[in-house]
């Protein structure tokens, strides 16, 4: 299927490796140009070579902290009127939350929430203008499910979907798209950066403690990022253009619910 996303321009965020290099991977195969952002220098511009390479698309590395007002001035100063953009953040650490004070709480809002926000504020009128965009922000399966030691994660992702689901329906009618992607247990180095922490700190191996928890997945496997690149792509197609405010779980089976 021809997305009809060739020439478009995308800001990709998080983006020299795990699920924001699958999703930059993704549209660069449509014909996008991008701009991607992550802290590491090194790693970003390897990433941004290696997508050039292969797709023969434009990519710009960008690396600045996105959770600062100078580093999203950078990225937008790269990219001042994308088409498409795809938020992206690591989620805080886990915890208990009566160890977490005012300063862990306002860091998980900066990075989980406002970032995301500031830059949809700084986008979005511009896409309305055009008549076209698309936005979208990878938060976690945690928002529909909550996790009790990701408190921090929880209450900050959880005030971002509030946020989207009145602007989507308030943009929509200018051709653009707000929505949600809210991975469960991809195999990204987070995920084995806990389960070597988990083995750790239980005595097990890691394969034995990996082996549990894709046990407690329906489809009995971790996601790939490739997979969760292809959802974002398909929501910033044009055949995506009937979808907004949506919070797409792809997490194998993972949740319980209906709804």
């Amino acid at each position: 299927m021809d997305l009809g996303l060739r020439g478009k321009k995308a800001i990709v965020c998080a983006a020299s490796k795990g699920l924001g290099r699958a999703c930059a991977n993704a549209l660069a195969a449509e014909g996008v140009d991008l701009v991607i952002n992550a802290r590491t220098e090194s790693e970003l511009q390897r990433a941004a070579e290696e997508i050039q390479a292969a797709y023969g698309v434009s990519c710009v590395a960008v690396a600045v902290d996105i959770t600062t007002e100078a580093g999203r001035a950078a990225v937008l100063a790269a990219m001042p009127n994308p088409d498409i953009l795809v938020n992206n953040a690591g989620g805080p650490p886990p915890g208990n939350f009566r160890d977490w004070g005012r300063d862990e709480w306002l860091a998980a809002v900066e990075a989980n929430m406002i970032t995301p926000i500031e830059l949809i504020r700084q986008v979005v009128d511009g896409m309305s203008e055009r008549g076209w965009g698309r936005i979208i922000n990878i938060t976690s399966s945690a928002v529909k499910a909550p996790i009790n030691i990701l408190g921090l994660s929880n209450g900050a992702r959880a005030g971002l979907t509030g946020f989207v689901a009145g602007l989507a329906r308030d943009v929509i009618a200018h051709g653009v798209t707000v929505n949600n992607l809210l991975p469960g247990s991809f195999y990204t180095d987070r995920l084995r950066n806990t389960l070597n922490g988990l083995a750790v700190k239980s005595g097990s191996t890691v394969d034995d403690i990996a082996n549990q928890r894709r046990a407690g997945i329906p489809a009995q496997r971790f996601g790939e990022p490739e997979e969760l690149g292809a959802s974002c792509a398909f929501l910033c197609s044009v055949q995506a253009g009937y979808i907004t405010g949506q919070n797409l779980l792809i997490d194998g089976g993972a949740y319980p619910g209906t709804l």
